[in-house]
């Protein structure tokens, strides 16, 4: 077994030690009674959340732990495993970038757990993989115009400030469902670029469910878009597939696996036999990993995903 400690999770955006953790003291006493019970104690793990802007609580963590292997040797029980949990960010612009994380990580292993001292030292690494892995695409299937509520603000008829309400078939319940859980704000990027002229809007953007929480984004100035028109968000892997809901009726995205034609070049070295200088001439590269559809695909991906290192 292993035993999971609380962290002060205080400035995360998703707090998991309001369920999980036990507290320092109480940790002796579940040894005890594990001991009691014949349960084996190989180690520690402990969660900071999600979005925790402060490094060095990773490091109070680990200080914590230990503490907790030390009152486990105490009472017999040999243990070998540090889990440090996760909350890694996978995207440059993160508050905290990973390689501040790592450092501060790393000061404090080598300070409690030194190298050679006979532990494990495991991480929860998805986030940091897969956020940058997916792009979505959704497309805009309703919109109109609201009026601003601004209570003592007198206007003239036709004044009024108003914002433009867009509905997209992803919300909240799908992909989404950062916005709930993370406290995040999509921006999208636009499939038709504008023109510098073209003045801009007070927009936000909703999801389908007919729900009054299926709410995206407020507060973006965006130009006049259409039913039709497509919206893409980046670094949308991680915590969104596998998280959707029907709530609603909504349908779950398809998707499609594409990578740039540098990385196929370098995959297909390493994975496929050499063609022969006269038959690569004039053949089209295919640039999908996906290979139902690798005979056919013979224009740019629509989805990249993270570069090859």
């Amino acid at each position: 077994m292993v035993l999971c400690i609380a962290t002060n999770d205080s400035h995360s955006r998703s707090r998991l030690c309001l369920k999980f953790g036990a507290s320092l003291k109480s940790c002796r006493r579940l040894l005890q009674n594990a001991k009691k019970s014949h349960v084996d104690v190989v180690g520690v793990s402990f969660h900071i959340g999600s979005g925790c802007p402060d490094p060095q609580a990773y490091a109070q963590s680990i200080a914590d732990a230990r503490l907790v292997f030390e009152m486990g040797a105490e009472l017999g029980h040999k243990m070998h495993i540090l889990d440090v949990g996760g909350s890694f960010p996978g995207v440059e612009e993160a508050k905290v970038r990973f390689e501040e994380i790592v450092s501060v990580i790393n000061s404090a292993l080598d300070l409690y757990f030194p190298e050679g001292c006979g532990v494990d030292i495991l991480a929860k690494l998805g986030r940091y993989y897969v956020t940058s892995a997916f792009t979505l695409a959704v497309s805009i299937t309703a919109k109109k115009e609201v009026l601003l509520d601004q209570p003592g603000r007198e206007e003239e008829p036709g004044a009024a400030p108003k914002t433009i309400v867009y509905h997209l078939d992803e919300g909240v319940y799908g992909f989404f469902n950062s916005v709930l859980f993370d406290n995040t704000c999509p921006t999208p990027i636009l499939q038709k670029k504008p023109s510098i002229e073209q003045p801009l809007h007070n927009s936000s953007l909703w999801g389908p469910a007919v729900d009054g929480c299926d709410c995206i984004a407020e507060g973006l100035w965006l130009p006049q878009l259409h039913v039709g028109d497509w919206l893409v968000f980046e670094n949308m892997g991680a915590y969104t597939v596998g998280m959707g809901s029907l709530l609603g009726g909504t349908q779950t995205c398809r998707v499609t696996y594409a990578m740039s034609r540098v990385a196929w070049e370098a995959l297909r070295e390493k994975l496929l036999p050499a063609e022969p200088d006269e038959d690569a001439e004039g053949v089209c590269k295919p640039l999908s990993c996906g290979w139902e559809i690798t005979d056919t695909l013979c224009v740019g991906p629509v989805f990249t995903p993270a570069s090859i290192m």
